[in-house]
């Protein structure tokens, strides 16, 4: 049974508009990743107030055939594909790096989440305005599954880029993260332990991770003009070729020029893990009231997973990943 302390995690709940409160009430609720209540919503795990903004994402957002999202399980390479993307997009209109707003500005607060920073502690109509001001093409980003986005999205034909990682390192890195900001917040951290087994069940913010795989990897294959499926670790192996690729699959292909200029070296160096972290942008201030900029940037390396998990546990999520994405095509490294 949670605590007292566990149970004041859920006092969202007392925010949340009535009509959407009395939806909430009626959800299946499961104690879960992180000291906090999840509500099973749509097919995935999510906390109540991500509930009233998904609600109002999917009610009022109408989608522009040239918006670009980027997709993707929270601490799965986020930021960084944040980064790329909107350096790729806008490298005309900032071909100098000594004034480029990644050098001033964290990736996460020039392409906004819908969840997490349009439609959130705020009416859409207001939401509305500034997506009315936003220069094209806009650059949202999103941790929801394929099937709960706004019809507008689905039906549209903007671009979504979706970026998977390796569960073992996700977990790890979802976990500092989380208690990062639960020691911020003077609020109970939980164990390594405790949260692996909720992970592991799916309980955590948009799980299960393997739903949220599948469903974006199954409309990439239907739609692969749509849709570009990414790995993480591809990434790290080979940036040049993914960074073509994402310019490509945008509709924005580096010219020969370009390339002889170094304008793909000069985009990766810019979004690199060193850089971003360095800057003095990602080392001070806040992103939505209780997330540190400096808190998006840990290590950023494959395989640190190592440092943190048991033999059992390994044994124990492997088993999960070969079962639940068996036959997908997805495949990860679970070997030391």
């Amino acid at each position: 049974m949670a605590s007292t302390e566990e149970q004041s995690k859920d006092e969202q709940l007392e925010a949340i508009g009535e009509e959407c409160k009395n939806l909430i009430l009626s959800l299946p609720k499961e104690y879960g990743f992180g000291n906090q209540y999840f509500y099973f919503f749509q097919g995935f795990w999510t906390t109540a107030a991500q509930i009233q903004s998904i609600i109002s994402f999917q009610n009022h957002f109408q989608a522009k055939d040239s918006d670009v999202v980027v997709a993707t399980v929270p601490k799965s390479g986020t930021t960084w594909l944040k980064a790329l993307t909107f350096a790729i997009i806008n490298r005309h209109h900032f071909s100098s790096l000594h004034n480029h707003p990644l050098l001033t500005s964290n990736p996460h607060e020039l392409v906004p989440f819908f969840e997490l920073n349009i439609y959130t502690d705020i009416s859409w109509q207001f939401a509305k305005l500034d997506l009315l001001n936003m220069i094209e093409p806009r650059i949202f980003g999103t941790h929801i599954p394929f099937h709960s986005l706004a019809k507008s999205i689905k039906e549209s034909n903007c671009k979504i880029i979706y970026i998977c990682r390796n569960p073992f390192d996700t977990f790890v890195s979802y976990w500092n993260f989380m208690n990062k900001i639960a020691l911020n917040q003077s609020l109970p951290t939980s164990t390594l332990e405790d949260d692996f087994e909720k992970y592991c069940e799916g309980l955590c913010h948009v799980g299960p991770f393997w739903d949220h795989m599948l469903g974006y990897l199954k409309e990439s294959k239907a739609r692969p003009n749509k849709i570009l499926f990414l790995k993480y670790e591809d990434l790290k192996e080979d940036i040049n070729f993914h960074v073509k690729r994402i310019a490509e699959f945008l509709g924005c292909p580096f010219t020969q020029e370009e390339e002889s200029n170094g304008v793909i070296e000069n985009i990766i160096n810019l979004c690199s893990f060193e850089k971003m972290k360095g800057l003095e942008a990602n080392k001070s201030g806040v992103l939505g009231k209780i997330y540190d900029k400096k808190y998006f940037f840990r290590k950023g390396e494959i395989g640190d997973w190592i440092n943190y998990l048991s033999p059992s546990m390994v044994d124990k999520l492997s088993k999960i990943i070969e079962e639940k994405l068996s036959g997908s095509g997805i495949s990860f490294n679970v070997c030391p």
